[in-house]
């Protein structure tokens, strides 16, 4: 009767397993080298994995991300894609996220597609990963695709929106006309507004926008550097009245944390695509990253004022135990 410590087998056992496992060769080239037949060799690497000699483990890295994607699209009903802080070798969450967007966004642009956009840090990034994918990846633009601004972007303070550089890159790489909004994203008066958008120039551009396949922006934030309150659209009794009642914005409308509109006189004075319209948009996606984001998220799923979302790990990790 063999003693269950076999040694000789076990020494063997190893020897293989390491050839195999380790050295990467195959099992005729173990065969070969220890003179062995390919059935022992493979009886040999059978035993080794029975006998814990061998532990294969599977490590999947984007595990938490894939666990907390499940759980965020569960808990908000809409699809929610948090992308893992290793992904594609970036350091930054903000160009990992927009990365991953921007190859998202490839994948649903058809011909003929429009595309609506917002503008700010996040949708600048964006559109520089579009720029940087069109030089590694030779994408080809479809045909008859329009990029078109979602909400006014004239400013006269020197407080950078990106507006004109983020369209002016979605454009270029998807080979289309840039259609700008030039606009105050709030008018001072409600009249004064509704006289300039029923332009009919500015009514085509608004129609455009609220027409659009894909619509795709960020929340903004109601803190004292937001950049919404650094472009001399709002007085400072607005201010303080939106940091106390609205938890964000999404197109420069502020919302409170149920995703309601908190001032109507103020979102009348609002110039872009309405909040109930961007639900009737076939792709309407936001796009996130930073935990500051974490009021303006929850805000804007739980209005239902988009389908798909994508964001980081910290944030998606704030997000879920809100």
């Amino acid at each position: 009767m063999k003693d269950k410590f076999d040694i000789k087998r076990i020494s063997q056992s190893v020897e293989v397993a390491k050839l195999y496992y380790v050295d990467d060769l195959d099992q005729k080239e173990i065969a070969k080298k220890l003179d062995l037949s390919r059935p022992t060799v493979s009886r040999l690497l059978q035993y080794a994995r029975e006998n814990q000699i061998v532990n294969i483990a599977i490590h999947n890295p984007y595990a938490k991300a894939i666990e907390l994607s499940e759980k965020l699209s569960e808990k908000y009903q809409t699809d929610i894609v948090v992308v893992p802080d290793s992904y594609d070798g970036f350091e930054d969450p903000l160009e990992a996220v927009t990365a991953y967007a921007a190859n998202y966004l490839f994948s649903l642009v058809e011909e003929n597609t429009t595309i609506g956009i917002g503008w700010g840090k996040t949708i600048n990034e964006l559109s520089k990963q579009l720029v940087t994918l069109l030089k590694e990846e030779s994408y080809q633009a479809p045909t008859g695709v329009n990029v078109v601004q979602l909400k006014g972007s004239v400013s006269l303070s020197h407080a950078e929106t990106y507006a004109y550089q983020a369209i002016n890159n979605f454009s270029n790489v998807m080979n289309a006309r840039p259609q700008y909004l030039p606009l105050p994203t709030i008018f001072d008066e409600v009249e004064t507004k509704e006289i300039v958008e029923s332009d009919r120039f500015m009514s085509r551009i608004l129609k455009l926008g609220r027409e659009a396949d894909i619509a795709v922006f960020s929340a903004g934030t109601v803190r004292k550097n937001a950049l919404l309150f650094q472009l001399d659209y709002l007085t400072d009794s607005e201010k303080e009245s939106l940091r106390k009642h609205a938890t964000g914005d999404i197109v420069s409308r502020f919302i409170d944390s149920e995703g309601k509109i908190v001032d109507e006189e103020l979102n009348k004075r609002t110039v872009g695509i309405q909040l109930e319209e961007l639900k009737d948009i076939k792709h309407s996606i936001l796009i996130a990253s930073g935990t500051n984001k974490v009021n303006g998220v929850h805000a804007t799923l739980t209005g239902g004022y988009c389908n798909h979302v994508i964001i980081d790990t910290l944030l998606a990790q704030n997000l879920l135990v809100r």
